[in-house]
Parts: structure tokens; sequence; C-alpha cells
């Protein structure tokens, strides 16, 4: 059973939670998070790993040489792992629940900036979802196939959690900041609006983003709309997916959100 990612925050850090109940004892579902060779079915990165509090854990992605390390912090069989990677804190808690398991993951963003950190929200909820729909076909003996559709799930959270929307500084400049994953720049620049105040930002711990800024004029809600419009194209165009126009509703009712919801940087 799948349920929607949550973004919440812990002190200032943004933090993604997901749980999964699972039809399979929780001793199955530790070895199938925890053993490298199952790892490799569902995780993001090809895993080693001490499996003991302070062991050390590596990760190396598929077609690339480097790794990257990090610190078992738990080691707990079979009720939590929780380890440290590029700064970031992953925790696995696995309870039982009837006849099998509830999975309670978070993944805290603890690395640079949080404001920025929490922008890759909506990518990350988005592949955390397909891993552990991924997770939950291996313990169930199944198949799984990746999904080709990565613009609709991550722009589905990027939306439900905020991170579309567009804010007004002190000092009257309106903003936009949205990730856009880990594109080149080269790739990128020929996508921007031909107009000033667009600006790509590329961070070797955080990806890409694009920020966009300008100073407020008579119509703010107005303004926030048409510039949000074309952020939502702009992330679309970078997976190849080409949006219409809004219609005058749609239009219309983020216009509404910016007059009575509006966003101070």
């Amino acid at each position: 059973m799948s349920g929607r990612a949550k973004l919440q925050t812990d002190g200032e850090r943004p933090v993604l939670r997901l749980e999964r109940r699972l039809k399979h004892a929780p001793e199955k579902v530790w070895h199938a998070i925890t053993d490298p060779a199952e790892l490799e079915h569902w995780f993001p990165a090809k895993v080693a790993v001490e499996l003991r509090d302070g062991g050390a854990i590596r990760f190396t992605f598929p077609g690339e040489d480097s790794t990257t390390t990090g610190r078992v912090i738990t080691a707990d069989p079979p009720r939590e792992f929780t380890f440290v990677w590029n700064d970031d804190t992953l925790r696995w808690l696995i309870s039982p629940d009837g006849d099998g398991s509830l999975l309670e993951f978070t993944h805290t963003f603890g690395r640079g900036d949080p404001a920025i950190a929490k922008l890759a929200g909506g990518r990350t909820a988005a592949g955390w979802d397909v891993c552990l729909d991924a997770l939950a076909a291996r313990l169930a003996g199944q198949d799984f196939e990746q999904p080709q559709r990565w613009h609709e799930r991550m722009a589905s959270y990027v939306e439900e959690f905020g991170l579309d929307d567009g804010e007004v500084l002190a000092d009257g400049t309106i903003r936009f900041r949205r990730d856009l994953g880990w594109k080149p720049l080269e790739e990128l620049r020929p996508l921007l609006p031909g107009e000033p105040g667009w600006e790509l930002v590329h961070d070797p711990r955080e990806g890409t983003r694009v920020e966009f800024t300008e100073a407020a004029g008579a119509d703010v809600p107005a303004q926030l709309a048409r510039r949000h419009e074309q952020l939502d194209k702009l992330f679309a165009a970078t997976h190849g997916v080409t949006l219409p126009d809004w219609p005058p509703e749609r239009a219309e009712a983020v216009k509404k959100h910016y007059a009575e919801h509006p966003t101070q940087g």
C-alpha cells in the first residue's frame, strides 16, 4: 500500500516522510533494506555497508566510478536502520503491523541552506515514491517497471508542497526559485525566456535551479501568476514536455491565491 510523501520540518531542516504497509514480517523487510544484494533491486545506488552503529556505508551510482561515503547511525535489527549520506539523514523504521509491517521512512535534508535544500523536495519525494514501490514489488516477488512520466510525478509534488510559489522580498523584488534536478547548464540555457531576470545556478550538492527576479509592478498578484506560468512551462520543458497556456480559470485561481496568500521572502 502506498501513500503520498509529506514535506515537513524538524527545527529549520526540511524532512520528507513516507510510509508503506507491507504484507511481510519485519525480519524480511529488514533484510530487503540492509542487504546490498537486495538493495540493488530498488535503491537508487549500489551500496556497500558495515552493518553496525558507526559503520561505513558507500554509494556508487550506475555508470559512475566514484563513490560517496556515509556513516551508519543506527543498525538495530529488525527495527531501525539510520545512516547519513551527503549530510542528509535517512531513517528506516520497521514496526509490526498485523500480519505484516509498517515501514516509516524519513529523509532529513541536512545540507546547506534549508530553503535551498527544500526546493529539491519535489524530485526527491517522487524518487523515493518509486523506490519504495520497487521495494514492495521486490518483497512480493514481482517485477517492477520504472515509470516514464517523471515530469508529472515531480510537478505534482512541487505544487502540493508549495515549491512553485513566488515571493515578494522585503525590498519589493519578486523572486521565484525552482529546482531543475541535475540537468547540465548548457542544456538548460536555450530554454530560458529571452528577457532579463532569469539566472541558472548550479551547486555540486544541490543540483541545478533557476532563479527569476524583477521589481514588483502595479498588480503584483497578476505579475506573480504570469511568472508562475512561465516557470511551470520551463520546468516541463526540461523534461521534454510542452505545456499549453493556462486556461483563464487557472490564471484567475493562481492570481487569487497570490492576492489572498502573499508570500514574503
